[in-house]
């Protein structure tokens, strides 16, 4: 099998910004220019190559990544069109864990926005090359080198400007490039198609010197043997040193090049392309893959970005296809594989057979035969495969690094309408919590309920939306629900003895736990210290079984126990009686009794919030937020806006949109993401305690 294209010429890269920074018309606009769509699709029209979704198309946002790939320069460019949204955060988070590189799209006049500072600190965490595009040019109150400053301060990024704009606003006509020296004047008629390169304007000569000077001084603290010659003659200096020290630089993560232009206008996206494929790493400038042994974790193994290694790749997103089932998208480490092979799911230890490999263009695709390292495509066939499992060679196998996934903190319940569509519904959303690890559904046997839960109203609302018509299921649904928990603050030595006769072999399990808070977030702490074998260590699994099962239906008020700690400390059996069966309740009943008298206490998920408003409607805001059991944390000048960062229990937030909305007549904006959880002041407990016995008599 010969590779198609040389690994030195592929790109795999990210698109990543805030809501609304225009990065699903900045990948429009890629895929026009290098050939890959035939006319611009635009997202206010719904009709967005990438924005492929019903649901995407009519509100306007990215939902789900999309993957595309095109050539430019005889370079392919691999690209993952992700979500600005808060509420589609995984969507982020999967897609860099397998990306070289990523375009931060920052908007012109917004400049650093909530959102995109979040998606910025995960690229960070994933340790991904950026490129900076200062997007919008064209928009009223646009600042390029406000925006810079922006990165730098509040991103904490040593940003290289590559080029500077040549006007702003209606008059943004053009940008200098630093490295040739040179302008590109765009040709509004042919919507910026057409460009044409002519000398400086003179009005600028002294701007462009000014920041060739600072893109020269910024690249040459790179490299040591140029910093020397810059030392000697800056003009020494020849375009091709700069541009490998800076390649060097970004690929280190030690700068961020940045460029600027209206994807809208379709000014600046070539020269963006010709800097995809000149700075962002190819997979063979970055770090071997690197994984476990599966059979001996301690055991690190490295994988190559070569075509004559074994196979390994990350399955990265699952979707629910109508005709072809599921979808996998995975990203090749190393090796190669073929169509109609089998693979090892290492991660859930199960043989896969490969029926099809398909290349995708959003949500078309084609077939191909094979695919190899550093690839991104997507694989039919592989049923038990899900969000984060690791593939490889059935005779050579490594275990990569999985993904975390944040906790849903909002629930809503839902029934189907009809008896025809109870079936459809549980297909439905198992599919769908297949395709989505922020995704979760549970059945309330109590109440005989379907519970889903997801990151947000937008997530849920979507969710519900792609039910009704991808699976033709008409659903009622019931009204949004707080993730509450339950947790101590004390601690206590409770013994608990479970002991049955019922005529011959009885039930024996004596238990003594010592219980005490653990800190936030830490979990859940079991500890045997159970000495001179006073239980017998084959029971010791069903007394922490106990514990857990009653941990996840709850004490205080039927919500799932958090962050406690367990110790077993003693207890006795019976050499005929005992059973994992009795310590399991043993164990359960033990922890009941324990729990309720550590001063058991509510939690609730508190949200951070971010807000944009003219400084005209910033009192009633404020004033709006703390109604609502919230604090201010901060107000900040940021151009004509005020950014008001906050926090507030997310059970006081629903319907935030349309109140705030009301408030600014439309003018302000938000965004908000799962913070930490928090204890629930008394009173409020209080009622959501009795709230929810009502509950349960009801249904009775």
């Amino acid at each position: 099998m010969a590779r198609r294209i040389n690994l030195e010429k592929v790109r795999n890269i990210g698109i990543m910004a805030h809501i609304d920074a225009g990065k699903t018309t900045l990948t429009e606009r890629i895929l026009f220019y290098t050939g890959r769509s035939h006319k611009m699709g635009e997202v206010h029209d719904g009709a967005a190559v990438m924005d492929w979704m019903k649901q995407e198309q009519e509100r306007g946002i990215t939902i789900t990544s999309a993957a595309t790939t095109c050539s430019w320069l005889d370079h392919r460019i691999n690209i993952i069109d992700t979500p600005g949204h808060v509420d589609f955060t995984v969507e982020v988070e999967r897609s860099l864990r397998v990306l070289d590189g990523s375009i931060a799209v920052f908007c012109a006049v917004g400049g650093v926005e909530p959102q995109a500072e979040k998606v910025w600190h995960q690229s960070d965490k994933y340790k991904v090359p950026k490129i900076a595009f200062v997007n919008k040019m064209d928009r009223a109150g646009a600042n390029f080198f406000e925006v810079i400053k922006d990165i730098e301060e509040e991103l904490g990024a040593n940003v290289i400007p590559l080029q500077v704009p040549i006007g702003a606003e209606d008059n943004f006509r053009g940008i200098i490039d630093l490295m040739d020296m040179e302008a590109y004047i765009y040709d509004d008629e042919s919507l910026g198609k057409n460009f044409h390169i002519e000398g400086i304007p003179q009005d600028y000569q002294d701007k462009a010197k000014k920041y060739h000077h600072i893109m020269v001084e910024k690249a040459v603290e790179l490299d040591d043997s140029l910093m020397e010659k810059y030392l000697e003659s800056e003009d020494s200096i020849t375009k091709e040193e700069l541009i490998r020290a800076v390649r060097k630089g970004v690929i280190a993560n030690k700068i961020v090049p940045a460029m600027c232009g209206s994807a809208f206008k379709n000014k600046g996206v070539q020269r963006l392309l010709d800097a995809i494929t000149l700075y962002l790493p190819s997979p063979l400038d970055l770090p071997p893959a690197e994984g476990t042994d599966p059979n001996d974790p301690e055991k690190i193994i490295k994988r190559e970005p070569k075509d004559d290694e074994p196979f390994s790749a990350l399955a990265f997103k699952v979707q629910a296809d109508p005709h072809m089932g599921k979808l996998i998208y995975f990203r090749a480490y190393s090796g190669c594989l073929e169509a109609g092979s089998y693979i090892q799911n290492v991660t859930k230890g199960k043989k896969e057979r490969v029926g099809r490999i398909l290349q995708m263009h959003a949500n078309q695709r084609e077939s191909r035969p094979d695919i190899y390292a550093g690839d991104i495509a997507a694989a039919v066939g592989l049923d038990n495969t899900t969000t984060g499992d690791t593939l490889t060679s059935i005779d050579n196998q490594v275990l990569l690094e999985a993904m975390e996934f944040p906790a849903p903190v909002m629930a809503i319940s839902i029934r189907p309408e009809s008896r025809v569509d109870q079936d459809k519904i549980s297909k439905g959303l198992s599919r769908l919590a297949e395709e989505d690890p922020t995704f979760t559904v549970k059945t309330n046997t109590e109440t005989d309920e379907t519970i889903i839960s997801g990151m947000g109203e937008l997530h849920l609302d979507v969710i519900v939306d792609r039910l009704k018509r991808e699976f033709g299921v008409s659903a009622k649904v019931g009204a949004p629900k707080v993730a509450y928990r339950e947790t101590i603050l004390g601690n206590t030595k409770e013994d608990f003895k479970y002991a049955k006769q019922t005529g011959g072999r009885g039930q024996y399990g004596h238990v003594v736990l010592e219980v005490s808070p653990a800190k936030p977030s830490e979990g859940f702490d079991f500890i045997n210290s159970i000495k001179g074998g006073a239980i017998p260590r084959e029971y010791i699994p069903a007394v922490e079984k106990g514990v857990v099962a009653v941990m996840k239906k709850g004490i205080y008020a039927g919500f799932p126990v958090v962050d406690v700690k367990v110790n077993l400390v003693d207890g006795t059996y019976h050499d005929v009686d005992s059973s994992e069966f009795a310590f399991k309740m043993a164990g359960g009943e033990c922890f009941k009794k324990a729990f309720n008298r550590c001063e058991p206490v509510l939690l609730e998920p508190s949200m951070s919030v971010e807000i944009t408003t003219p400084e005209d409607y910033v009192g009633g805001v404020v004033g709006d937020i703390c109604s609502r059991r919230g604090k201010v944390i901060n107000i900040d000048s940021k151009g004509k806006q005020q950014l008001i960062s906050a926090e507030a229990p997310l059970a006081e937030m629903f319907g935030y949109a349309s109140a705030l909305r009301s408030l600014s007549s439309g003018r302000a904006n938000y965004s908000m993401h799962f913070e930490k959880y928090v204890q629930v002041p008394y009173q409020i407990a209080e009622s959501i305690i009795e709230e929810k016995k009502k509950e349960k008599e009801t249904k009775k």
